[in-house]
C-alpha cells in the first residue's frame, strides 16, 4: 500500500509526464538527427540519392581544419573578453546602483534597456553608429581629438571584432547587474556599520562583507554569459555578415555557413556537434556550481 506522500509523488510525476514526453522529443530527435547526418555526406539540397555514409570522416576534417580552429580561438578570444568586461562592469555598475541617491529608480530603468531590447535592433543600432560616414562612434572620437579621421571601425579586420564585442558588453552586462544588486541588498546595513566602527577600510569592506554575497550569484551569471557568448551569431550575422575577410567568423557562424552557405549538411552536422560537446562541458561546469551552492546554502 502507498503512502500519501507516495502517491503525491507518482501523481506529481503523471502531471509532468506529457511535458518531459514533448521536450524529449523536441530535443532528442533534431540531435539524433544532426548526429546522423554528420556520419554521411549528405547536402542540403538533395538529389534523390540517399546519404553515403562516411564514418568519422567529416569530424577528422573538423579537427584539423585550420578554418574551424582559427574559428574556434577567435569565438573564445569573443567569450573571454566580453565575459571580463560584463562582470567588470556589472558588479561596478550593481555597486553604484546600491546607493542612495536621487534619481536611482530611473537609472536603474534605463540600465536594464539595453538588456531588454532584441538582439537584432541593439546590432542594427550599433552599426549604424559604427558607419564610417555618419556613425555617432567616429562624430565622437574625432571632435574629442582621439582620432583623425573617420574609420570604418567594422570594415577594418583588426578592430571589427572589437567592435562587436562592444555591442555585445552593452547590450549583456545589466544581466549581471541585477543579479549583483539582489544579491547586495541582501546584505544588512548593520555589517557595514559594525566593519566602519571597527576602522575597516572601504576595500575591507568589499572583501570581507561584499564579495563574498554577491560571489555565488556572480559566478552564476557569468557562467551563463558565457555559455551564450560562445554560442554568438545573430549580433555577428547583422553587424558583420562574418567579415571583413572572416575577421568575426565564430563557431556558430562557421557552422551556418557550411551548412546553409554551402550547403554541405553533412560536414556542418559535424561541426555544430563539435560546438555542442563544447556547450555541454560549459553547461556542465554550471551545474556543478549550482550543485555546490545548494550544497552550502547559497540556494534554498
Amino acid at each position: 500500500m502507498l503512502t500519501l506522500r507516495q502517491r503525491e509523488k507518482h501523481q506529481a510525476w503523471l502531471l509532468l509526464a506529457p511535458m518531459l514526453i514533448m521536450m524529449f522529443l523536441l530535443t532528442a530527435w533534431p540531435l539524433v538527427r544532426t548526429l546522423w547526418l554528420s556520419f554521411t555526406d549528405a547536402g542540403l539540397i538533395g538529389d534523390g540519392t540517399a546519404p553515403g555514409w562516411v564514418g568519422s570522416e567529416n569530424f577528422l576534417y573538423a579537427l584539423t581544419d585550420p578554418d574551424f580552429r582559427e574559428a574556434l580561438w577567435r569565438t573564445l578570444y569573443f567569450t573571454a573578453v566580453s565575459v571580463i568586461f560584463e562582470g567588470i562592469i556589472g558588479v561596478l555598475t550593481a555597486l553604484l546602483l546600491n546607493q542612495q541617491f536621487w534619481g536611482r529608480s530611473v537609472l536603474r530603468v534605463l540600465v536594464i534597456l539595453p538588456w531588454a531590447l532584441p538582439t537584432i535592433v541593439n546590432a542594427t543600432m550599433w552599426r549604424l553608429n559604427f558607419n564610417p560616414d555618419y556613425g555617432s562612434i567616429n562624430a565622437l572620437l574625432t571632435q574629442s581629438g582621439v582620432i583623425d579621421n573617420y574609420r570604418s571601425w567594422l570594415g577594418d579586420p583588426s578592430s571589427a571584432i572589437n567592435a562587436v564585442m562592444f555591442a555585445d558588453i552593452w547590450k549583456n552586462y545589466p544581466l549581471v547587474t541585477l543579479l549583483v544588486l539582489a544579491a547586495l541588498q541582501t546584505i544588512p546595513d548593520d555589517l557595514y556599520e559594525a566593519a566602519r566602527l571597527d576602522g575597516a577600510s572601504a576595500f575591507r569592506r568589499f572583501r570581507k562583507i561584499t564579495f563574498p554575497a554577491i560571489a555565488a550569484p556572480l559566478a552564476v551569471a557569468l557562467i551563463l554569459r558565457t555559455i551564450d557568448a560562445f554560442k554568438v551569431f545573430d549580433i555577428i550575422y547583422v553587424m558583420t555578415r562574418g567579415g571583413p575577410l572572416d575577421s568575426t567568423k565564430t563557431v556558430s557562424f562557421f557552422v551556418y555557413q557550411e551548412s546553409f552557405s554551402y550547403l554541405r549538411a553533412g560536414s556542418g552536422a559535424a561541426y555544430a556537434i563539435l560546438m555542442t560537446l563544447i556547450c555541454a562541458v560549459l553547461i556542465l561546469i554550471y551545474m556543478v556550481m549550482l550543485l555546490r551552492q545548494r550544497r552550502s546554502g547559497g540556494i534554498e
